[in-house]
């Protein structure tokens, strides 16, 4: 059954054997589906993205499958318009699964550095909170000037992690987008490239990637400006504990 239109035995015999030549090498299997109309296809191997794009090959030149008029011959008419119709199907059923392999595949390569500069980033983003946090003890006040000088060292240290994970961060954004009719969401794409804690990541949209600037109403900023906000909400807290505390403190 080629959607809903009806194929006998003997018709689905010789569609196959005159389309053999033009089908994808790795179509193993083609059957009608168990429930409701359509066909199950089975490509064995799967498709790695990196292929040639899976493109229905012209059957103009093949004596056997050009067009013939319904009124030249009615039976012939009606097999070749079968013929055309399943080699359509199985290549829009190839395209689509070569277009989420070549997804994949481009995500695990432009991501690979992306787990290891994730995780230095969380490690800079831990010694900040830490420095931050030692400066609200009262032991900090006894070395003030040092404890501040080491807020200000991780500030830096993760200003730097920030900007090294957006330059990943905005390969994988371009990836996306690149892809964006793709089946598969960025989440399942990810997870099929081997990078399961993906969802932690923090991706921007490409478009925020590429502004010069960006404003407090940007829901998702690149990771280097959410650490600039950062860095500055925390200098204007030190500022107002100068000012509050006095000169002398």
């Amino acid at each position: 059954m080629l959607s809903y239109t009806t194929v006998t035995p003997d018709e689905a015999r010789q569609i196959v054997e005159r389309l053999a030549p033009y089908l994808p090498a790795n179509l193993k299997g083609l059957e009608a589906r168990q429930q409701g109309p359509g066909l199950d296809y089975t490509f064995d191997p799967p498709f790695t993205g990196r292929e040639k794009e899976p493109t229905a090959p012209s059957l103009r030149e093949d004596p056997r499958l050009c067009y013939v008029s319904e009124d030249q011959d009615p039976a012939e008419h009606r097999l070749r318009d079968k013929a055309r119709q399943l080699l359509d199907y199985v290549y829009e059923e190839a395209f689509r699964l070569w277009k989420d392999a070549a997804y994949v595949a481009d995500l695990r390569d432009v991501a690979q550095q992306a787990p290891a500069r994730w995780a230095a980033y969380q490690q800079a983003l831990t010694a900040l909170e830490s420095a931050a946090a030692y400066l609200r003890t009262p032991q900090a006040h006894t070395e003030w000037l040092p404890a501040v000088a080491r807020l200000v060292d991780a500030q830096l240290v993760l200003a730097a992690a920030a900007d090294q994970f957006d330059e990943v961060g905005e390969r994988i954004a371009r990836t996306h987008y690149k892809h964006l009719y793709s089946d598969l969401s960025q989440a399942e794409a990810l997870t099929a490239a081997g990078y399961r804690d993906a969802g932690t990541w923090h991706i921007s949209e490409i478009q925020d990637y590429e502004r010069s600037g960006h404003s407090k109403w940007t829901p998702c900023p690149p990771l280097s400006e959410v650490v600039r906000r950062l860095a500055a909400a925390q200098e204007e807290h030190l500022a107002t504990v100068r000012r509050l505390a006095g000169p002398d403190n």
